[in-house]
Formats: structure tokens, C-alpha cells, sequence
């Protein structure tokens, strides 16, 4: 099965900077791709891009096997099978909100009444359907958000680009949009990039999630890869809570590498080789368990209602654990703790 979307050495420039630097990115048709990064990191840059809004300045980027954009030639976004959803809404102010979904479904060859009808179908599952007669001036910034991602997913595109498509949605909201956003993709076999600056959803909607910095890919994989064991500390950061903790590098098991823990021995794994001595072991609050041989002063609970988070001071470093269910012990109170996995990413 060929790629829908291969970005080869792409570079961007917005003047004298450098947004994008020679990034490399290959979508598999009815795959989802979630750029991570913060803000500034190259994400929206690089999907405007792949929409046909930018030029690059080095590289190229195919799509379906049809060279798009090269330094020398720009292929324009409407003869490029993509959906886009602005940050931005990029509504139109004279269509009212079934008009705006029905747009593409017209463009396509459907007949207005059952352009309209659809349209109103889709509002109605992402929950704006009695917003249907209105213009986008009388829409709240989430509404427009909506109204903007139902005539996205209303086009028969063959790659689908979602730039932040839930980032002024409530919690409640945002699950439906992304149910809504995997169910569209399924149906209709199409790829997605999907940039986002929030790890969860990343990690929550991706098939393979790219984390980006300063405009270059930083790691490249599945989203239990990206998680359980990320590149380096920054990459380990963005995607959740961690603590490092100074460990003694003993030697190599057959599971990994043996290390000690305040004492305590314990198998690790490794990004690289690392010699003996110490080394600053990453180690995620869910890999923690209450009870056990590294004791610690408990500095903050925090009950989240299905679990509650700790954060313990250990001779071997700051550890944030997180435990099922309702507060075990309180601040001050010294307590033991179980590490049950940890990671040792590249320096």
C-alpha cells in the first residue's frame, strides 16, 4: 500500500528564520500521524504546508503519490485532496452553519437538498445540529470550531489535516469530537495529521505520534514508545509527569541492565549503553507503587478523584507517584514505595 503523504527533507522558511528544518514524515494511507510540540516547535507551519498555504524551501512533499510541493513548483490547496481545520475557523461570514458543512458535499456533485441534509447529520453528531441556521457571527469560538471540523470531515478527502481541531473544547466535547474525527477516518480509509500541543490527546488518537522541536522531528513512534521510552529528558517532559532519579549502573541482564536504587537492586532498560557508575533513571508516577524498600518524606498529595498523586523527597531524588483511589498517607508522614520499571534515555 503506497503513502498518502511523504515529506522528504522539507524545510520552511518565514524570512530570515527557519521554522521547519529538513523534517522527514511518511503517512500510510488510513494511518493517523500526531505532530506534538509546543508552541513554536514547527507544527501548524508544516501542516499549512502540506495544505499548500507555504512553499518550502527545501525538499518535497508528495501526496498520493503526486509530487505536490518542491521549492520551484506549488501544487495549489484546491487541487489537493486534503480536509484542513484552521486554529482559526476560517468560516465563511455569508454561509450560515448547514451551508459552510454543505459547501464540499455541493462541490462534490450531491444535490443541495441532501447536501443539506447531511450537513445537518454531522452538526447534529458533534453536537451543534440546532445551530444549523446560524451565521458564524452568532457562534461561540467552540461552536465555529465545530462548524469548521464538521465541513472538514464532510469532504471525501484523501488526507485529513486537524490543526488543535478541540483546543477551545471542554473536556466532554473534545471526547466526542475525537470519537467523531476516528470513526469519519475509519469509514473512509483516509490518513490524518493531527498537531496537537496536548501529550494525551497525542497519545490518545495517534497510530504514531512525532514529537517536534525547533522545527526537526526529536522521536518518531508508537505511542507507548513515545511514552515508555522517550529520547531524551525534554521528549520524556512533553509527553507526561516523570521524576529522574540518580541510580548505580551494575551491569547488563538478560532483561536489561541491573541497578541500584538507594541500595535496592532492580532491572532498568536503556536508550544507549551506559557504562558503569551512575546514571539518572526516568521513572513515570504510574510505575510507582505504595510500599516497599526506597523510603521517602511525602511533600504534596493531590486527590484527583480516580487516583491521587504524590510527591515524595527519596535520598536517590524527587519521585511523583500516582495510586488508585482516595489519599494513603499525608504530607510529612515518611512512607515506602515501590519502583517497578524504569528508563535510562539518552543524555
Amino acid at each position: 500500500m503506497s503513502a498518502t503523504l511523504v515529506c522528504r527533507s522539507v524545510s520552511i522558511d518565514y524570512g530570515p528564520i527557519r521554522a521547519v528544518r529538513g523534517l522527514d514524515l511518511t503517512v500510510e494511507a488510513g494511518e493517523t500521524v500526531a505532530l506534538l510540540g509546543p508552541s513554536g516547535s514547527g507544527k501548524s507551519t508544516l501542516m499549512y504546508a502540506i495544505a499548500g498555504f507555504v512553499e518550502v524551501a527545501e525538499g518535497d512533499i508528495d501526496l498520493c503519490g503526486v509530487v505536490v510541493s518542491t521549492p520551484t513548483r506549488l501544487t495549489p490547496p484546491e487541487r489537493r485532496p486534503v480536509g484542513l481545520v484552521f486554529q482559526s475557523y476560517a468560516l465563511w461570514p455569508h454561509l450560515t452553519a448547514e451551508e459552510t458543512v454543505a459547501y464540499p458535499l455541493r462541490r462534490a456533485g450531491m444535490g443541495k437538498r441532501e447536501a443539506l441534509e447531511s450537513a445537518r447529520a454531522l452538526l447534529e453528531t458533534l453536537g451543534v445540529g440546532e445551530l444549523a441556521g446560524r451565521l458564524p457571527a452568532a457562534l461561540s469560538g467552540g461552536q465555529q470550531q465545530r462548524v469548521g471540523l464538521a465541513r472538514a470531515l464532510a469532504r471525501a478527502a484523501r488526507l485529513y489535516l486537524f490543526d488543535e481541531p478541540t483546543a477551545h473544547l471542554d473536556s466532554s466535547v473534545r471526547l466526542a469530537v475525537q470519537e467523531e474525527i476516528g470513526r469519519r477516518r475509519r469509514a473512509t480509509g483516509a490518513a490524518a495529521v493531527y498537531a496537537t500541543h496536548d501529550a494525551a490527546e497525542a497519545l490518545a488518537i495517534a497510530d504514531r505520534v512525532a514529537i517536534l522541536r525547533e522545527g526537526a522531528t526529536v522521536q518518531i513512534g508508537a505511542p507507548w514508545e513515545i511514552y515508555d521510552r522517550p529520547v531524551d529528558v525534554w521528549a520524556a517532559r512533553l509527553t507526561g509527569p516523570a521524576s529522574l532519579l540518580r541510580v548505580q549502573v551494575v551491569g547488563g541482564t538478560p532483561r536489561g541492565l541491573e541497578v541500584a536504587l538507594d541500595g535496592v537492586p532492580m532491572s532498568a532498560e536503556a536508550a544507549g549503553d551506559p557504562h558503569a557508575g551512575t546514571a539518572d533513571m526516568l521513572i513515570r508516577p504510574d510505575w510507582v507503587t505504595p510500599g516497599g524498600p526506597l523510603r521517602g518524606v511525602v511533600e504534596e498529595v493531590w486527590f484527583r478523584g480516580t487516583h491521587t498523586d504524590y510527591r515524595v523527597e527519596t535520598p536517590a531524588g524527587l519521585l511523583e507517584a500516582r495510586v488508585p483511589g482516595r489519599p494513603r498517607v499525608r504530607v510529612g508522614e515518611t512512607a515506602g514505595w515501590t519502583v517497578t520499571r524504569g528508563w535510562i534515555p539518552a543524555t
